[in-house]
C-alpha cells in the first residue's frame, strides 16, 4: 500500500527531526555512528536507504526505539490519516504527503489519526442510538408512559380546576390520582433519562428472550464444555444453574432449544474431529459437511461455537428475515434492533433453500475490511407434508485471508446506519454521512 511505503521512505526525515530536537549537530551524529556526515546528509534527505545495523547505531545514538525511525510504528497511524482525508475530499489534503506530516509533525499526526477515530466511535455510537430510538421495546414503553401519564394528569387537573362545586369525596380522588400519576411519570422519565444517558438499557437489563440467551452464550464465548462428549451435565442443568442470567421463562425456553441443538451438533461432529477436519479441509465449510456427511447448517454452527475468541461471526434467522443469533465479528456488526442488510449473503440463501451460497463481503469504512461469508437456508415441517415448512438460514463469518484489492459485494450492517448511498437495495436514508 502507498502508505506503507511513504511510512519507510521518510525514515531520513525522522532521524533528521529528532537530531534537530535534541539540538545535535550531523557531524557528531556520523562521527559516533561510523559514517561520514556527507553520508549522514544523504540518509536524512531521504536519498540512500538504511536499515539493519546502521539503523539501530543511530537509532541507539538518538535513544529512541528503530521503529520510530523506520515508519514501523507509523504504519496503522497512516492508514488512518489516509482514511481521514478520503472521509473529507473537499479539503483536498495532500495525500501523496501523509508520510512526511506523519514523520515530521508526529504529535499533529497522532492528533489528527485520534480525532478520525473519534469520529468513528461517535456515528457508531449515534447509530446504535438511532437504531434503538426507531426499534427499542423499553424505549416505546417508555415514551408511551410519559405521554399517557401526562395526559393523565392534565384530565384530572383540568377537573380540579373547573370547580363548580366538586363532590369532597372526588375531588380527594382526584387529588390522589394526580399524585400517584405524578409518581408514575417520575419513574417514566427517570427511566428515560437514565437510558438517553447511558446510551442504551442498564448494564445486566436485558430487552428480550433472544436478548438474555445471546449475553448467556457470549459469556460463554458460545462454546459449552459441558454439552460436549464427556461433559459432565444436560441441558436442564444448565437450565437451572443459569436461572440469574436467563431471567424470563421465554428465555430459559430458547435455551433448551438451543442447548438441545448444540448437544447434538457437538456428538454429530465433536470437537477434536471438527478440528482436524477444519485443517484438513483449509477451512472450507463446504467440503468438511461433505466429507463428515452431515449438513452445511451444523457445520456452520460448530465452525461459530468451537471455543476461543471471537474469530468467526454467527448469524441465524428464521423465514421472516428476522435475525435470531447474532455472534458479531469484530468489523461485521450485526443490528440489535431492525433489519439487517439485505445483500448479505444469509438472506440470498434464505430466498434458494438448500443452496450454499459464499460471498467476499466488503464493509465500508477505512481501513478496507473483507470478509467470507457462507450461508444456507435449511427447512423442516413439523405439521407434516399438508403443512407449510419452517425455514432458517445460517450464516458463518470469517475475515478474508485472500488478496486485500480483489474485487468483493459491498455491504452494510443495515440501511439506516449504512453509509453507501448508491446501494441498490437501499430501503431508507442512511443516518450517516455518504461514503466518499
Amino acid at each position: 500500500m502507498e502508505t506503507r511505503h511513504a511510512a519507510g521512505s521518510l525514515t531520513g526525515t525522522r532521524i533528521r527531526e529528532r537530531r534537530l530536537g535534541q539540538g545535535r549537530r550531523q557531524a557528531d551524529l556520523a562521527r559516533e555512528v561510523g559514517i561520514s556526515p556527507a553520508y549522514l546528509n544523504l540518509i536524512e534527505h531521504n536519498r540512500r536507504p538504511i536499515a539493519g545495523k546502521l539503523l539501530l547505531d543511530i537509532a541507539r545514538a538518538l535513544g529512541v526505539e528503530p521503529g520510530e525511525l523506520s515508519g514501523a510504528a507509523d504504519a496503522a497511524r497512516l492508514g488512518l490519516l489516509a482514511a481521514a482525508a478520503a472521509r473529507q475530499p473537499e479539503a483536498k489534503a495532500e495525500l501523496e504527503r501523509v508520510g512526511e506530516l506523519a514523520g515530521r509533525f508526529p504529535g499533529w499526526a497522532a492528533l489528527v489519526a485520534a480525532q478520525h477515530q473519534r469520529i468513528r466511535a461517535l456515528e457508531r455510537l449515534t447509530a446504535t442510538l438511532s437504531d434503538r430510538l426507531s426499534h427499542d421495546p423499553q424505549l416505546a414503553a417508555s415514551l408511551h408512559e410519559v405521554l399517557s401519564t401526562v395526559t393523565a394528569i392534565r384530565s384530572a387537573v383540568s377537573i380540579l380546576s373547573e370547580g363548580g362545586g366538586l363532590d369532597p369525596e372526588w375531588q380527594a380522588r382526584f387529588l390522589r390520582n394526580v399524585a400517584e400519576d405524578t409518581a408514575r411519570l417520575t419513574e417514566a422519565a427517570r427511566g428515560l433519562a437514565g437510558f438517553l444517558e447511558s446510551g442504551g438499557a442498564e448494564a445486566g437489563e436485558h430487552l428480550s428472550p433472544q436478548e438474555e440467551l445471546g449475553a448467556f452464550l457470549e459469556a460463554r464465548g458460545y462454546f459449552l464444555a459441558p454439552l460436549e462428549p464427556g461433559g459432565w451435565a444436560g441441558v436442564e442443568a444448565i437450565v437451572a444453574g443459569a436461572k440469574s442470567e436467563l431471567v424470563s421463562a421465554a428465555a430459559r425456553e430458547l435455551a433448551r432449544e438451543w442447548l438441545s441443538r448444540y448437544r447434538e451438533d457437538a456428538e454429530s461432529l465433536p470437537l477434536p474431529r471438527f478440528a482436524a477436519l477444519w485443517q484438513e479441509c483449509a477451512g472450507d465449510s463446504l467440503l468438511l459437511a461433505e466429507r463428515a456427511r452431515v449438513g452445511l447448517s451444523r457445520v456452520l454452527r460448530r465452525a461459530a461455537c468451537s471455543g476461543g475468541p471471537a474469530t468467526r461471526g454467527l448469524v441465524i434467522c428464521d423465514g421472516s428475515g428476522t435475525l435470531t443469533t447474532r455472534r458479531e465479528l469484530p468489523g461485521f456488526p450485526v443490528p440489535r434492533f431492525g433489519a439487517a442488510c439485505p445483500r448479505w449473503p444469509l438472506f440470498q440463501a434464505l430466498a434458494q433453500p438448500g443452496r450454499p451460497i459464499r460471498a467476499r463481503l466488503e464493509m465500508p469504512g477505512e481501513p478496507r475490511q473483507v470478509f467470507i461469508g457462507t450461508a444456507i437456508a435449511d427447512s423442516r415441517w413439523p405439521e407434516g407434508l399438508g403443512g407449510l415448512p419452517v425455514f432458517e438460514a445460517t450464516m458463518l463469518v470469517e475475515a478474508d485471508p485472500g488478496a486485500s484489492d480483489e474485487a468483493a459485494l459491498a455491504v452494510g450492517p443495515g440501511c439506516r446506519i449504512c453509509p453507501r448511498a448508491a446501494c441498490p437495495a437501499r430501503r431508507e436514508a442512511s443516518i450517516l454521512a455518504e461514503e466518499a
